[in-house]
């Protein structure tokens, strides 16, 4: 036999060997959570870690938006709609090695519902009347009144199932029942999860995923361009794509997201509680310079709280453009012809703290002035979004279609409409496609038409990765790192 012969099996047996050792994955991610409970906290950050990797629910989102199956494998509605019947999944362990039953279900959804939760969306859960055990495989859930939404409202990271015995310690050491466990978290630097060898579906082809926290957008271009970093899936710094992109080693994807991008107003704060000082305000931003100026030309003007490609979406750019004499005249009607002063509290994302510079150049040029203070998300949450305390911030609202919040009138941007608020409770009800659609169509007229908030941009979704890494969402049809079916080439 030829050397040749000899040696051409062990070079292809070493570079298979090669090619298969990389089964980990460093991830890039620019805010870390604050805690891992996404049933305990508002923070987006949390589901980007946790949502399918950890964490699971009944159902749960695909990367193209669609509710698919999770830990129910299938399920009857009844003729009139009240009565979910939920067949479980069999053979799931949570991650302790307890068994995932019905009893589990029905522990999770009492709480997300009960008087005392503290789930950031607890609306989610408010049609749901009683939560019954059939069988250990089966649950079934009755409703006040029929809901259209209410599987795809299952699907959401703040619906997912948690066992009694291990709920109290999901914010610091989570237990699920996901293809991925929890190994390490350490504070300001990295958490680690680890393929689940139990798991009771297909298993995660990574053995290993690290998710590195990187806040400046400069060291997240040096990690990436270095090799610490394999994949930064919300890179921060777009001005930087066009560089990863002549980069044969990178792939950079661009995709959409469910991020309203807003100038959000304290509606109950004088004088936002004048509509027409809402409308001023709406009138003096120039949506097209904040995407050119703060995004690098990546983002789409929005003029209501819903997203574009979204079929019941409806443009309304037009109802608050950019005029700022119109927003002067608005503000001298309402009595404010020489201005104001309010404050403008932006949390860390670079949308925000590019955004906020631009906007305050903005509002300055019809009168209105900023003060502009720069929070890290913790103050920001405790702040603005539980305390209420301010003027204007910015935020993206990264939640899959959540208008609905605009019927909360205790929503931390405190607008309320009755009429509104009876739109969507009716809407809850109604499971005709065309019926829902006229009636998102009409709540997003609503509140463009009362100038709720300055509606700015839907947020883009601009990753970068190398570009051996297969299966990274492209859409972040919510707020997740789904690694479950990532894998490199």
């Amino acid at each position: 036999m030829s050397l040749r012969k000899l040696l051409l099996p062990l070079l292809i047996a070493a570079a298979s060997t090669t090619h298969a050792a990389k089964t980990d994955l460093v991830l890039g991610m620019q805010l870390e959570p604050p805690n891992l409970d996404p049933t305990g906290g508002a923070a987006a950050a949390i589901d980007e870690v946790v949502y399918a990797n950890i964490f699971e629910g009944l159902t749960r989102f695909a990367s193209d938006g669609s509710v698919q199956p999770a830990l129910a494998k299938s399920w009857e509605i009844s003729d009139d709609g009240l009565t979910y019947t939920f067949t479980l999944n069999t053979g799931v362990k949570f991650h302790d090695g307890s068994d995932f039953d019905a009893q589990d279900v029905k522990f999770s959804l009492d709480r997300a519902r009960a008087e005392t939760s503290t789930n950031a969306q607890k609306q989610l859960f408010a049609g749901i009347e009683n939560v019954e055990v059939s069988d250990a495989e089966t649950v079934v859930i009755t409703l006040a009144a029929p809901n259209g939404a209410l599987l795809f409202n299952l699907a959401w990271g703040d619906a997912i199932m948690l066992s009694p015995d291990s709920f109290d310690k999901a914010k610091t050491d989570p237990v699920g029942t996901g293809p991925f466990t929890f190994s390490k978290w350490v504070q300001g630097d990295r958490i680690e999860i680890a393929r689940n060898p139990d798991y009771w579906g297909e298993a995660a082809k990574l053995e290993k995923a690290t998710f590195k926290f990187i806040s400046e957008p400069t060291a997240a271009f040096a990690a990436l361009m270095a090799g610490d970093v394999d994949a930064f899936p919300v890179f921060p710094a777009p001005e930087n794509l066009p560089q990863f992109e002549a980069d044969p080693r990178f792939q950079v994807v661009v995709g959409s997201t469910e991020g309203e991008t807003i100038l959000s107003t304290n509606n109950k704060q004088p004088p936002f509680d004048n509509k027409l000082v809402r409308q001023a305000l709406a009138h003096a931003i120039d949506r097209k310079a904040i995407v050119d100026g703060a995004m690098f030309g990546y983002g789409t003007p929005i003029g209501t709280h819903f997203a574009p490609h979204h079929p019941a979406y409806v443009d309304l750019t037009g109802n608050s453009a950019y005029d700022p004499e119109k927003a002067k005249a608005l503000l001298k009607e309402a009595g404010f012809e020489e201005g104001f002063t309010t404050t403008l509290k932006l949390p860390p994302p670079s949308y925000a703290r590019r955004g906020g510079e631009i906007i305050a150049a903005q509002l300055r040029e019809v009168g209105i002035t900023t003060e502009i203070s720069n929070l890290e998300w913790a103050q920001w949450l405790e702040q603005v979004f539980r305390g209420k305390d301010y003027g204007l911030t910015i935020v993206s609202h990264t939640e899959p279609m959540d208008i609905g919040i605009y019927a909360k009138a205790d929503y931390y941007f405190q607008y309320d409409n009755p009429d509104l608020q009876s739109l969507m409770s009716d809407l809850e009800s109604i499971t005709d496609p065309a019926m829902r659609t006229q009636s998102l169509q009409k709540a997003q007229q609503i509140i463009s038409d009362d100038y709720v908030n300055g509606y700015l941009f839907q947020l883009a979704k601009t990753g970068v990765a190398n570009a051996d890494i297969v299966g990274l969402w492209e859409n972040s049809p919510t707020q997740a790192n789904d690694l479950t079916a990532v894998y490199w080439k």
